[in-house]
């Protein structure tokens, strides 16, 4: 009927507008149209597969760039598959390794899929959010079956992936598990019957795989739509935990707007846009007025803190953490609450606290994450115990000299603890 013809495209063309946000690329656009003028033919969400090895059972705020691009989906009436690749993550994702990654044990991947599982609601609908394990489907494959997955794929194509010849080209191991990785993320669609897999630019190569492989079972291929991979806090590598450059979904408040008002200024527009639902034309204001002169960049990041923190603590603590920035970042004043490091002197020999003393401790505090990094924050000044700064290898403290209220240890901008003698 031409009134329901074109209601479907009026919806497509609505529903596509809200998809190409922030995407980096959409494969095909021609193909994904199609799937949603079937869909809503026939009165059906899309099913929408991401997958996830947990490797780790953080999320930061890096990951999220394609779960609130998931969102969005199931706020058009679209159904999420979340793959966690109980199995796949046992092998390791060689995407963008410079080595062959560490095998993982089941318990450990189990162990980080049940945190991982905590945090994606803070963002997904569980009502439309399926959780699925490929262990379910992979487990049961023997060797016949992963011979004849195999057969679907040629070497030579399998070593045109980046990756792979860039490890080959230096001389370094390609592991044979390491080829059957995509082939086995591409089965994980074949499973399913995948209508749209999700994922970050670093997986094109094992997204269009999947597209071939589903024709070679017979099956419509996915379509594919990859996002931008979100620098950190350094503004260079990407987001990473293993690299202390994130802000992660389950960090305090005050840490996480601390952390966002650290990010480089040509981040800004960047995060608005692809972390928060500031309208686009809103943040392309923000970009021309910033490049203009007529804001203050400081300004846009306290607005975009208060939107990331409110998003994952609630309107409240935004305002707090905000006052708290302000009063000890602008007013340079000391934090009103901050952890306490106790040291017992008798354990010093000379009762003098040495700069690899003073770095140890911190790295247990939680304070540096190694002792590189203590070095490297005291080179650039970032080290001071009470009024003093620590210059070099040279520091000692006498703990005699310590007042009955501490002192104040800050390291970088944004860490504070204060150091107690007994």
């Amino acid at each position: 009927m031409p009134g329901k013809s074109r209601a479907i495209e009026t919806e497509v063309k609505r529903q596509m507008d809200i998809i190409r946000r922030g995407a980096a690329e959409i494969i095909t656009e021609a193909d994904l149209q199609a799937k949603l003028r079937a869909a809503l033919a026939e009165g059906r969400p899309l099913r929408i597969k991401y997958g996830a090895d947990p490797t780790a059972p953080d999320i930061h705020l890096g990951h999220t760039v394609v779960i609130r691009k998931m969102r969005q989906f199931q706020d058009l009436g679209h159904e999420v598959w979340f793959v966690i690749g109980d199995f796949t993550g046992r092998i390791g994702d060689p995407s963008g390794r410079s080595e062959t990654r560490r095998q993982m044990s089941a318990e450990e991947v189990r162990a980080n899929a049940t945190t991982y599982e905590t945090q994606i609601f803070k963002l997904l609908d569980p009502e439309k959010t399926r959780i699925v394990f490929n262990s379910e489907w992979s487990e049961k494959m023997n060797f016949a079956d992963v011979i004849r997955l195999a057969s679907k794929y040629t070497v030579a194509r399998m070593l045109e992936r980046d990756d792979f010849a860039k490890r080959l080209h230096e001389g370094l191991p390609v592991g044979v598990h390491e080829l059957l990785y995509p082939l086995a993320q591409a089965h994980d669609s074949v499973a399913m019957k995948a209508d749209l897999e999700l994922g970050g630019t670093d997986q094109t190569f094992n997204f269009v795989l999947t597209r071939d492989i589903m024709r070679e079972y017979g099956l419509e291929p996915q379509a594919v739509l990859t996002m931008p991979i979100l620098e950190g806090l350094d503004g260079v590598q990407k987001m990473s935990k293993s690299l202390k450059n994130y802000i992660g979904v389950a960090d305090p408040a005050g840490e996480m707007y601390g952390k966002t008002m650290s990010i480089p200024d040509n981040l800004i527009a960047k995060y608005f846009e692809l972390l928060t639902d500031v309208p686009v034309a809103d943040v392309r204001r923000t970009a021309e007025d910033m490049a203009a002169g007529r804001l203050n960049p400081r300004d846009a990041k306290m607005r975009l803190a208060r939107e990331l923190v409110s998003r994952y603590h609630g309107a409240g603590a935004a305002a707090a953490a905000e006052e708290e920035f302000v009063r000890v970042f602008r007013q340079k004043e000391l934090p009103e609450e901050m952890d306490e490091l106790t040291l017992t002197a008798a354990d010093f020999p000379g009762r003098q606290l040495t700069f690899d003393d003073l770095a140890r401790r911190l790295k247990d505090g939680g304070l540096v994450g190694s002792a590189g990094e203590f070095r490297r924050l005291v080179e650039g000044g970032g080290v001071k115990v009470g009024d003093d700064r620590v210059n070099g290898r040279d520091f000692a403290l006498d703990l005699a000299t310590v007042p009955a209220d501490g002192l104040v240890v800050r390291v970088g901008k944004r860490r504070f603890v204060r150091l107690r003698v007994r």
